[in-house]
């Protein structure tokens, strides 16, 4: 055991730092998504139980193995045995794709926390054309909202094979983003806290993703934070804790959020109903007043009658206006963050304070994540006495910074927004699948049920229970192997991968598919890390070969 290893200054820095971690930009933007999509307060059912039959023994599991081995993924998967060091380095790969394009969406809310200032909002108007004799074409078509993110800050361009140039005021607050993580890391360890959709499948599936997901399993995060834990910390209650925390936030995320998407909801039907008023009122020279919401249907039904021909003209600008169709949007990921909570921002009292506070939060969130992905790589960096022989921590931190922060420049051009969609959906799932399968089975039937239940009485000074053997001994792996099938299945039948593209002439996204060479960037993404699994093994067992047959020679 490493006694010159850094230490939490009390053990509640670490619960904080998990919580710091696990809580993050899903529990804003996905979590209150599912709920709309699969029967709102019901999805509490599946997700309550996913929590407690995976989400819990997998965290428990990986804040033990760490605070056991004291050491990064790498090198604690390594003592557990030497065939599983490509576990820790699969870890480490995955958490490097996630940073470099996580941290691009702490550079757009830095985009709109500056903007939140002005007055009015940049995104509450339609900016005028260039003869300046109306407002600009593609923003009238789409919305005011989505064409401040469309257009002013991704200038997305039609698809992903035109990439165009490096937007350099995102690129800077790329930089900016970069920094401010580095000079968090420079602090050290001390610094890093602060009802019938339940037939369908999909539901329970979506559930377990959403805690799989949200806790952050399989990154190596949870594992680097433990490994600086004192051996005699109590894991296991802080694992309840950081489990209800997280949750909670998810369930009170969802509660603001629903409370935005009526307000935006009847903000729009109120301006719709108005507009086609206004509309009628003008086309038939109604007395201004007369048309109301209240006798809106009945006035229609009346002119249709009386004036068919020229109600016919004006019919297809009639808007159909309905509040249901309002409610049942369902959005997720930057659409939820960056246009539907911009959207209901714009139209509060006093907005510039509530787009501060509301861009303000998703920054805090969005750096409290990433301080955890990066400790997940650098840990495992600082901890290997080659590395740190040659660099001091200081210098280690700055390259992987730099790294992430010059590759994420590709997110900044005119189609990064298209390849942070990649990323985002395939530089991770099937792999921390697999790699938090691997650490469960290689804890209980490599390294040993037993023994590992020893090691932690040993520690903390509490035997295991029997809910926690047969969570990681039976029901949390055959969990994750349903779940990694219906993924891999799901892939299959999908067919061809496609994408949302933004297409000006019309104000909206189409449906395009995937060119040949984004699918091959798609399948290294998850060879890249799935590979590093066997391949660790496979190089381990000929090394050891060869040793063994140098020994023999000599012999």
């Amino acid at each position: 055991m490493d006694e010159a290893r850094p230490l939490w200054a009390t053990p509640l820095q670490f619960v904080f730092a998990c919580i710091s971690y696990a809580v993050g930009l899903g529990n804003v933007w996905r979590f209150p998504y599912l709920c709309q999509m699969y029967g709102g307060g019901s999805f509490l059912v599946p997700y309550i139980i996913m929590l407690a039959v995976e989400g819990m023994p997998l965290l428990y599991l990986e804040l033990a193995v760490g605070q056991r081995m004291r050491q990064g993924s790498i090198g604690a998967w390594r003592t557990i045995s030497p065939y599983l060091s490509g576990v820790g380095v699969a870890s480490v790969v995955v958490s490097f794709f996630l940073s470099m394009y996580y941290n691009v969406i702490n550079a757009w809310a830095f985009w709109y926390l500056f903007h939140s200032f002005q007055d009015p909002l940049p995104w509450s108007v339609c900016p005028l054309n260039g003869n300046r004799t109306g407002y600009d074409e593609e923003c009238e078509k789409a919305s005011s909202t989505q064409y401040f993110w469309y257009r002013k800050t991704l200038n997305i361009s039609p698809s992903i094979q035109e990439s165009g140039a490096v937007q350099w005021e995102p690129a800077l607050c790329l930089i900016l983003a970069w920094l401010l993580v580095y000079l968090c890391i420079l602090r050290g360890t001390e610094s890093t806290g602060k009802m019938e959709q339940l037939a369908n499948p999909k539901a329970w599936i979506n559930a377990a993703t959403q805690i799989f997901f949200s806790l952050g399993l399989g990154f190596g995060s949870l594992i680097a934070f433990a490994s600086y834990n004192e051996p005699s910390n109590d894991c296991q209650k802080h694992t309840v804790i950081v489990s209800i925390i997280n949750s909670s936030t998810s369930i009170f995320a969802s509660v603001v959020t629903f409370s935005i998407y009526g307000f935006k909801a009847t903000f729009n039907y109120e301006s719709c109903l108005n507009k086609v008023i206004l509309l009628l009122t003008n086309s038939f020279d109604l007395e201004d007043g007369f048309l109301t919401v209240s006798n809106l249907e009945e006035v229609k039904s009346y002119l249709a009658s009386a004036y068919p021909s020229k109600y016919s003209e004006v019919f297809p600008q009639i808007k159909n206006c309905s509040l249901e169709s309002e409610l049942e949007t369902a959005v997720q990921g930057t659409g939820l963050a960056f246009i539907v909570y911009t959207e209901a921002i714009k139209n509060m009292e006093v907005s510039q304070l509530w787009s501060v506070l509301y861009f303000f939060m998703l920054l805090m969130l969005g750096i409290g994540s990433m301080l955890g992905n990066t400790a997940a790589i650098l840990t495992p960096l600082t901890d290997s006495k080659v590395i740190s022989s040659y660099l001091p921590k200081e210098a280690i931190s700055g390259l992987v910074c730099l790294v992430n922060c010059a590759i994420g420049l590709v997110f900044t051009m005119e189609a990064g927004n298209y390849w942070f969609d990649i990323f985002n959906d395939y530089a991770a799932t099937l792999s921390l699948l697999l790699i938090v399968l691997v650490e469960t089975v290689a804890v209980c039937y490599l390294y040993g049920l037993r023994r590992f239940e020893s090691d932690l009485k040993a520690m903390t000074g509490h035997a295991l229970n029997w809910y926690w053997k047969a969570m990681w001994g039976g029901v949390s792996p055959l969990l994750i192997i349903s779940l990694f099938v219906f993924y891999l299945s799901d892939y299959i039948i999908t067919g061809t991968l496609q994408y949302q593209a933004w297409d000006a002439s019309q104000g909206q996204l189409v449906t395009k598919d995937y060119p040949p060479y984004a699918l091959a960037i798609i399948g290294l993404l998850v060879a890249s890390s799935t590979m590093c699994i066997p391949l660790g093994a496979l190089g381990t067992f000929i090394v050891r070969h060869l040793k063994r047959g140098d020994t023999a020679s000599v012999a």
